[in-house]
């Protein structure tokens, strides 16, 4: 990586968000910051890095905004009071009102960016935009759709933002556990679309997967204290850990079981493993929750997971957290505790409540964990069926190519 492309992952956000501060205007904001790296592109090679490149950077783009506000007349009032205390009393851009993580700029953005007024998709889009620096097309590959969609969907946000009076700022102590669970899950979400892609040939995208990685640890230097924060970071470090053998030398995918764990990161195990016990012995959320089962798995040898405590805390996470999500992967856990029959009956049982029937129909994961309680109980035509249901519905190309010679191999055992 390039000295400007690492400046670029870590003065973006925080860029942008001085200049929202200053100037309460995301879109001039955005612009300001653009251009100031684009004027770093062009003269650092020749002029070197500066001292302090991050300092170097808002200057550069605070004055490109003001030569904006200059220009042009249509600007509020309150930005052009900006304009006026700016170029008046000389403010420094790095000042803040305050002290401490809540106050730091960076923070403010995102909770911006996770308002709940603005839609799900509204707020990753935000935050891969203006928190993690995507680009527009960047984004619009997130989300499969087009460069030109992805712009208006960015363009509607930000006018939400300023319509709908949005305020750009850290909420209050009662609002925080509330608006932080906004936060994580927008975090959340950036990293289950590149560990399970919603589309496409690729298993793992592991570019959302280490911007993931990186907003969670800006949650976490920002709010160390939050327990939920902790166990993100960690439950992301978990999964991710496992990346490089999650995908064979063929681009095909590699079950848990099968996967070499020479493989591993060891050293993201260990942070996330820290990471996880740090967050339950701060409150047994659902993230931190999800970070012990997850370290249950990364440190466990082939044949010692310890099923019985992996069944145990999906126990205790689906009182928190009865969604069919949770629910489907502790059936899957029961069944390794009290065999497929167990598993099963919970499946089915799942599958027969409206959320159940809706996760049946929107997802292949529950026909493919169907699918291999039946094959284990020797069920091989009933194994078959979802076994075919799941491939139909698989989002990549790999899962459906698994699938496929899933259901092939029990097809030519039941042949024999």
């Amino acid at each position: 990586m390039s000295v400007l492309d690492e400046v670029h992952r870590e003065q973006w956000a925080r860029v942008v968000a001085t200049l929202a501060r200053i100037f309460r205007d995301l879109d001039l904001a955005e612009e300001a910051a653009a251009e100031a790296f684009a004027t770093a592109v062009e003269r650092w090679p020749a002029e070197g890095t500066p001292d302090h490149p991050g300092a170097w950077l808002i200057t550069v783009a605070r004055n490109r905004a003001l030569d904006r506000l200059r220009r042009e007349s249509s600007r509020t009032a309150k930005q052009r009071a900006a304009h006026e205390l700016l170029t008046t009393r000389g403010e420094d851009p790095l000042d803040v009102p305050a002290s401490g993580p809540l106050a730091d700029d960076r923070l403010r953005l995102l909770f911006t960016c996770c308002h709940p007024a603005l839609s799900p998709e509204a707020q990753i889009a935000l935050t891969l935009r203006l928190i993690a620096g995507l680009t527009t097309a960047e984004v619009a590959r997130a989300f499969w759709v087009t460069e030109a969609t992805m712009a208006q969907r960015l363009v509607r946000a930000k006018r939400k933002i300023r319509t709908a009076g949005i305020p750009y700022r850290v909420p209050e102590p009662s609002e925080l556990p509330e608006r932080l669970a906004e936060v994580l899950r927008v975090v959340y979400l950036v990293f289950r679309e590149g560990y399970t892609p919603s589309g496409g040939s690729a298993l793992v995208r592991v570019d959302l997967c280490e911007e993931a990685i990186r907003l969670a640890r800006l949650v976490v230097e920002l709010l160390p204290g939050q327990g939920e924060a902790l166990g993100l970071l960690g439950l992301l470090l978990l999964h991710h850990s496992r990346c490089a053998a999650r995908v064979g030398a063929d681009g095909e995918l590699v079950l848990l079981g099968d996967q070499d764990r020479r493989l591993w990161d060891r050293a993201a195990i260990r942070e996330g493993a820290a990471l996880a016990l740090e967050a339950l012995r701060r409150g047994r959320g659902p993230y931190a929750l999800q970070a012990a089962i997850a370290a249950c798995h990364a440190t466990a040898t082939v044949d010692g997971t310890d099923w019985p405590a992996i069944a145990a805390l999906y126990g205790e996470l689906a009182r928190i957290d009865p969604s069919p999500a949770v629910l489907l992967n502790r059936a899957v856990a029961v069944a390794e505790v009290d065999g497929p029959a167990a598993g099963l009956a919970m499946i089915d049982s799942l599958l027969s409540t409206p959320a159940g029937a809706a996760l049946a129909a929107s997802s292949h994961h529950p026909h493919v964990a169907r699918a291999d309680l039946l094959r284990r109980l020797g069920r091989g035509a009933d194994a078959a069926a979802a076994y075919r249901r799941a491939a139909q519905m698989a989002p990549t190309a790999p899962e459906r190519r698994f699938l496929t010679t899933r259901l092939e191999r029990l097809e030519a055992d039941g042949s024999r």
